[in-house]
């Protein structure tokens, strides 16, 4: 935490900000809180730059001011974005590049299409760090920033992530999404200074690839 930025460590289960239909705690209202310190009436409030599922652990930054916050954003396809995935299955090659059209259905379910028109090119570069029996464990750098691209780009590949019951396999249950969001590299917006903020792998999700 500085002056204009507070960066955290999201846990899996825990939303980044409320939606209509679920009005749970999330990590905007509790950094709200804090920085409140407590005052309900204090008129200081968390502004949020980007999201990350609810199921997707890792790091997230938020903006102290609207003026930060719109800096950060405009330059938000310089960043870094590193993750971490468990995965179903061994890549026949040790690295590349998912790229297609996204688009989003009624039911809020993304899908690939090859129709420009009404979907945004997404681009997701990879490598495998370790493969034990049928599970690898994937780095990935997001290209571009679609909603659940990753999710989308490795059950495309034949290769969904573990626990992932949309966009993988629905009998896929007793663990939760194995995703982190393990590292956001930019230039600080007052500063101007390249900063790296990265946190280790939960447990649990590396214990998947034992």
């Amino acid at each position: 935490e500085d002056d204009h930025i507070i960066v955290v460590q999201k846990p899996a289960g825990l939303l980044t900000m409320g939606t209509l239909t679920d009005k749970t705690t999330t990590v905007y209202a509790v950094l709200t809180d804090y920085v409140r310190k407590g005052y309900a009436k204090s008129r200081k409030r968390m502004f949020i730059v980007h999201r990350l599922d609810k199921d997707t652990s890792g790091v997230l930054v938020f903006a102290k001011s609207e003026e930060i916050k719109r800096r950060l954003q405009e330059g938000w396809q310089d960043v870094e974005k590193r993750y971490l995935a468990v995965v179903h299955g061994v890549p026949d090659r040790t690295s590349g590049m998912e790229s297609c059209y996204l688009a989003e259905n009624r039911a809020h379910v993304v899908y690939a299409t090859r129709d420009q028109r009404n979907g945004k090119l997404s681009q997701t570069a990879w490598r495998v760090l370790e493969s034990r029996g049928d599970r690898s464990l994937l780095e990935l750098r997001l290209l571009t920033g679609r909603k659940h691209q990753i999710r989308v780009h490795l059950s495309n590949m034949g290769h969904p992530i573990l626990g992932d019951r949309i966009y993988g396999h629905r009998t896929d249950t007793g663990h939760g999404l194995a995703l982190h969001a393990v590292s956001l590299s930019f230039t600080h917006p007052a500063s101007g200074e390249h900063v790296t903020f990265e946190v280790e792998a939960p447990h649990a999700l590396m214990q998947l690839l034992r």
